[in-house]
Formats: C-alpha cells, sequence, structure tokens
C-alpha cells in the first residue's frame, strides 16, 4: 500500500519513481562465521503498489527467493522512499531507497530462528514446503524481543524496470 492513502500526487510519483522498478545492489559486509569482508548482492522489484518481490545472491541467506506484501511511504518525491513489511519468518524489513545517491539503507530485525538457521530460509516461497519450513523459523526463539539487528548500506549497481530473472507473482497470493 502507498502512504499516504489516497493522496493521488503521490500516487503518481511511486509510479514514476519505483513502480516496476528493478534494484541490484551490494552490501558491504562481514561472514558472520570468518570475519571476512565479502559481499552481499540483493536484488529487488518492486513489482506491485503493495508487493516486492526480491531474491538474495550473497551472504548467509543466499538462496532466498520471495515476495511479500510490503507498504510504500514517500518521504521526498524524486527521492527517498521507504519500503516495510514482514516476513512469514518473523523478520522485519525496513528498506529505504535514496534514489540520487543510489544508495539502499535498511535495518533488518532478523527473528532469531531466521538469523540462527540461515539456511532454513533459503529456497522459494513458491514450494509449500519452503512456505512452510519458513512459517516455522518465526516461532524459535522465547520472545518477539529475541531478534538479530542488522542495520547496513548498500550501494546500487543496476537499476532497470521490468522482472529481469525474477518470477513475476499474482498479487493475490498468500503472504504470511
Amino acid at each position: 500500500m502507498i502512504h499516504p492513502e489516497g493522496n493521488q500526487a503521490v500516487q503518481e510519483q511511486w509510479k514514476k519513481d519505483i513502480g516496476d522498478l528493478h534494484l541490484l545492489y551490494d552490501y558491504d559486509a562481514k561472514n558472520p562465521e570468518t570475519g571476512a569482508s565479502e559481499k552481499w548482492r540483493y536484488e529487488m522489484w518492486f513489482s506491485h503498489e503493495d508487493r516486492i518481490t526480491y531474491a538474495i545472491h550473497g551472504g548467509p541467506m543466499a538462496g532466498r527467493y520471495n515476495y511479500q506484501k510490503a507498504d510504500y511511504q514517500c518521504i521526498r518525491p524524486g527521492e527517498l522512499w521507504q519500503c516495510n513489511w514482514l516476513e512469514e519468518t518473523g523478520t522485519i524489513v525496513s528498506l529505504v531507497y535514496d534514489i540520487p545517491n543510489k544508495k539502499i539503507t535498511t535495518l533488518l530485525a532478523f527473528s532469531i530462528g531466521h538469523w540462527s538457521k540461515p539456511e532454513s530460509a533459503h529456497g522459494d516461497k513458491r514450494d509449500p514446503k519452503d512456505f512452510e519450513r519458513w512459517r516455522g523459523l518465526a516461532k524459535i526463539g522465547d520472545s518477539q524481543t529475541a531478534r538479530f539487528l542488522l542495520n547496513d548500506q548498500a550501494d546500487i549497481v543496476e537499476e532497470f524496470r521490468g522482472k529481469g530473472d525474477l518470477q513475476p507473482i499474482d498479487p493475490s497470493w498468500p503472504t504470511l
């Protein structure tokens, strides 16, 4: 959903700024096991006014293909957009797209299950076995405050309109 709701100017700005936009971006990260520097490549497609579609190609979550119900908020037209969603793993994502500086800034509040069992978070939501396994990750931990917070910033390396290599989704498909 695009916020503020019912604001036609913001709806039009979404179409201009990020509607159908596809981004590939790299985080400069450290391997959580070895501490070695590495790149974590992410791929994001702002595919619908209330959905995002993405793939993760680097880091501990590499091999994850997903789509989510998302909320978009215009911070500064033509410059800054925020996109937020909740994953079936219990992870909360808040992403800010900085258009002129070609940056993505994120806060990921990983559920303990998602962060501590990254291999279990691999797969594709379209596979019912993966989807159910991901839901189980949200149940690991003693409370909703048992989270691993990851704040990071990525450089956008490619941007274009359209699906690219990602599979289109039906917006009626379930997310949680």
